[in-house]
């Protein structure tokens, strides 16, 4: 399994279309052949600061939604934006057990 955390920080008030993309590409993503998860979420004490996780069943369902026509777009938009600091890292991983 393949799983991705990190955090994107926004510029601050950042205006609510780079919300509305990433909305649309959690939706478009979890639709996606292999994802497991996909989630963003705000940090609490940093509103700015966006929490990356996905979980992918394998690489190639991750090398696919890279070049996926939605995650084109959600580059555009972020490039669009002010200028967003990204942290991302990538993990191959089992799939855990419960605590």
């Amino acid at each position: 399994m393949i799983q991705i955390n990190g955090t994107i920080k926004l510029a601050s008030g950042s205006g609510q279309e780079i919300i509305d993309a990433l909305i649309k590409m959690a939706h478009t993503s979890r639709a996606e052949d292999g994802c497991l998860d996909y989630t963003f979420a705000r940090d609490l004490t940093d509103p700015d600061t966006l929490v990356l996780y996905e979980r992918w069943r394998d690489r190639a369902a991750l090398d696919a939604h890279f070049v996926s026509p939605h995650m084109a777009e959600f580059q555009k938009a972020l490039a669009a934006g002010p200028g967003a600091e990204r942290n991302i890292r990538l993990y191959e991983t089992d799939d855990g057990q419960p605590l």
